[in-house]
């Protein structure tokens, strides 16, 4: 329970493997690609684009402070999340907004 509320919950993937995937997001890889990369099914790494948006203040401190990413970077991969419409609820793509253009946290 220590992860309810959390980027983790009910996540069937470690943080490591949840950073590594979004490490491929940031270098712009498509879904498809990253599920050869990676071996997780498209599907999961589409709940994990949706999971990520949702927890969007939480994971821009993590890519900031675990993938050493710049502001610059994470608008990119913020951008990149938004595009995907159809798998981000309007909730997520609100988060996405608040933490993009200059208001990210070192």
């Amino acid at each position: 329970m220590e992860t309810k509320g959390t980027l983790l919950f009910r996540k069937h993937l470690s943080e490591a493997e949840i950073l590594t995937i979004c490490k491929h997001f940031v270098e712009k890889n498509g879904i498809r690609s990253i599920e050869r990369l990676t071996g997780h099914h498209r599907d999961t790494i589409g709940n994990l684009l949706t999971a990520v948006a949702e927890h969007a203040t939480q994971m821009n401190d993590i890519l900031i402070r675990e993938l050493e990413l710049t502001p610059v970077e994470c608008d990119e991969f913020w951008t990149f999340v938004k595009k995907k419409k159809n798998m981000v609820s309007t909730t997520a793509q609100n988060q996405i907004s608040q933490v993009m253009h200059g208001s990210t946290r070192a």
